[in-house]
């Protein structure tokens, strides 16, 4: 996966991701079970979308991402618009030495892009490791039904800056999925478009069995809702949060 690459055309590819709605969750669930601290860890936190809204609304926020591209452009937001926000590039599966927070964060079905069961465990230890007591970990995660679909979709979108195309199709496990993406980008000094692809991974698995490892990893399971709202999970459900507790 190159995100060296991608990392400068992500804010368009994602520009219709409801980044507000995952900041209403976060806010409601932390006055919901009565959080007072306002230290929040944003893993894979990209671009900056969500953590650069986290700073806006009064929290002290530190974001962490596997690419450092990514965490430039987020850098450049944070300064653009005079906020403070600590920036550190880490594997979420290999979290060390950042301090304690109050929530930590995996939004946006970041953690689907972790490669095996075993990253997954390792990243619920590492938050646990990483939460005050009493804090909060609030992730999402694709369903069975939402791979499913991706299956039976190709996506393209033309524009004069950046076109696409992506086309999905099953992954080498049960409940995983491969992203073909290919891009045309402009550049304005040839007026060009360059072209690069991209390839994504991406697995989920089902929610027992994300209960089990959060279980294991002394979480204490608060809610389990489906997207965006306060009702629980069904077949058609596309995207599962859970909110789970030191």
């Amino acid at each position: 996966m190159t995100y060296e690459r991608l990392a400068y055309v992500y804010d368009f590819l994602m520009k219709e991701v409801p980044y507000k709605s995952w900041l209403e969750f976060l806010c409601i669930e932390k006055e919901r079970y009565s959080v007072e601290g306002n230290r929040v860890l944003d893993l894979a936190c990209g671009t900056g979308e969500l953590t650069v809204l986290l700073a806006e609304r009064g929290f002290d926020v530190t974001g962490v991402d596997l690419s450092d591209d990514m965490l430039m452009v987020a850098r450049e937001k944070a300064v653009q618009r005079g906020l403070q926000i600590h920036l550190f590039e880490q594997d979420m599966s290999l979290l060390e030495g950042l301090g304690s927070f109050d929530i930590i964060t995996i939004f946006c079905d970041s953690l689907n892009y972790l490669r095996t069961p075993e990253e997954v465990q390792k990243t619920f230890e590492n938050v646990f490791t990483h939460l005050n007591d009493g804090g909060l970990f609030l992730f999402d995660v694709h369903s069975p039904n939402k791979i499913d679909q991706f299956l039976n979709e190709t996506y393209s979108f033309a524009d004069d800056e950046v076109s696409y195309i992506w086309t999905s199709f099953p992954g080498e496990h049960s409940l995983s999925i491969e992203h073909e993406l290919t891009f045309f980008v402009m550049d304005d000094k040839s007026g060009k478009y360059n072209r690069f692809d991209e390839l994504h991974k991406q697995r989920t698995y089902r929610t027992d069995q994300y209960i089990n490892w959060l279980t294991e990893a002394n979480f204490a399971i608060k809610s389990i809702s489906a997207d965006f709202s306060d009702q629980a999970p069904t077949e058609t459900a596309e995207r599962i949060f859970f909110t789970c507790q030191k």
